[in-house]
């Protein structure tokens, strides 16, 4: 009797919030196979933390691993000596061994709080590159065309502006699709950006005579901006381990049009569970009530159940500069013309006492609105909902209507 459930079933969870597969009908032929397939993510340790931004894919890493198959979670130690150029207009300056090194081990530790670690097999890239030579590596780039390369978006970009792209770089692709052929992956996954990448997996298997992989893409995650991806450098993401009350704040601080797209990407619970909640939402339910229950279920996630029960009562004391209280208010502003300057919209909303203080932390550079700090010439246009901080402990949401 077969341990795997019907493959319809593995369907469902497999593409939940996936982005594309390449191809169905390859995954489909390889779940038939009644085996525990080879799932592989590879992740350049090229930073020390991850946020949850990274762990969109992670989360689907787990799914096939509830499944009953196998990941091979690939930290790129040699790859990142390389410098991944993806989304890159300028060459990437490669990682010394040291950082390599810490941030390998941060990562592995990391991993586990999302992955079992019974299933999960952590393997690193130089086990096979170190044992290659320069006739090694001559050959696996003979596999490929400069042409072909130039296919891909940045690269080409680049090569149409004449803007600098080092040899090296075209190495990297070739050495991430090596990497399926060494642990002879069945599925790769990685985040849209990645798609060239773990295509020359799929491309390199079959010129090494091997089953071609399937490769499965995730959507980029927004940050707290609700616009730009999530990013450390942006200041919109969510660390994993971030503390519980600065990860309940963040949460409860991210726009309401994410909530669906969260909840969709970051949470385990089913499908249906989370249509019911979000239809109470449309119904009338306080969004913030909705955004709580997120918050208990990644902080538990993470942090245990203790810490989830409590995460609220310390979230009021971990402010950090440029982060937003729990249960922002919400002001809604009703104008006459086609924008409202930023000291009308501080007296309107109730942010500031009066004219003069409006005017006093607009000098002083304490007004802020969606995070950046904005002058007296800052206008808010109709239509528009803006998160406007005035001073350390004046906060709303404020609409413009």
């Amino acid at each position: 009797m077969s341990e795997f459930l019907p493959i319809e079933e593995q369907l469902a969870l497999i593409k939940r919030g996936v982005d594309s597969i390449y191809s169905e009908e390859d995954l489909i032929a390889k779940l038939k196979q009644n085996r525990p397939l080879r799932i592989k993510l590879g992740m350049d340790p090229t930073a020390p933390d991850l946020h949850f931004g990274h762990t969109v894919v992670l989360n689907k890493l787990r799914h096939f691993q509830d499944l009953g198959h196998e990941v091979l979670f690939l930290i790129g130690d040699y790859t990142a000596r390389i410098g991944d150029p993806t989304g890159k207009n300028t060459t990437r300056p490669p990682l010394s061994e040291e950082d390599v090194k810490r941030n390998a081990q941060t990562y592995a530790e990391q991993v586990f709080k999302i992955l079992d670690p019974a299933k999960t097999k952590i393997v690193f890239n130089s086990q096979w590159f170190s044992k290659m030579n320069a006739g090694d590596m001559i050959a696996l780039a003979s596999q490929l065309t400069v042409s072909r390369m130039l296919e891909r978006d940045d690269f080409s970009k680049r090569y149409n502006s004449q803007t600098p792209i080092a040899i090296h770089e075209f190495l990297y692709p070739l050495v991430q699709g090596y990497d399926s052929v060494a642990l002879q992956a069945d599925v790769e996954l990685g985040g849209t950006d990645q798609t060239f990448n773990i295509l020359m997996g799929r491309t390199l298997q079959g010129r090494y005579d091997q089953e071609a992989q399937v490769c499965i893409t995730m959507p980029i995650l927004e940050g707290l901006d609700g616009v730009q991806k999530m990013s450390k450098s942006l200041g919109n993401y969510i660390g994993i381990d971030d503390p519980a009350g600065v990860m309940f704040q963040k949460i409860l601080s991210m726009p309401d049009t994410l909530i669906a797209r969260y909840f969709e990407l970051l949470s385990f619970k089913p499908m249906s569970g989370i249509k019911t909640l979000l239809d109470e939402m449309a119904d009338g339910r306080n969004p913030q009530e909705i955004k709580k229950i997120l918050a208990h279920e990644l902080i538990e996630r993470f942090h245990g159940a203790e810490a989830a029960a409590n995460a609220h009562k310390s979230a009021g004391n971990r402010l950090a500069d440029g982060e937003l209280p729990v249960d922002l208010p919400e002001v809604s502003l009703t104008i006459d013309g086609d924008k409202l300057f930023i000291a009308q919209l501080l007296n309107q909303a109730g942010l500031v006492k009066n004219s003069a203080q409006a005017k006093d932390a607009l000098k002083n550079g304490s007004v802020k609105v969606d995070g950046a700090v904005v002058g007296a010439d800052f206008a808010i246009e109709k239509g528009k909902t803006v998160v406007v901080q005035a001073g350390k402990k004046a906060f709303a949401r404020v609409s413009v209507a």
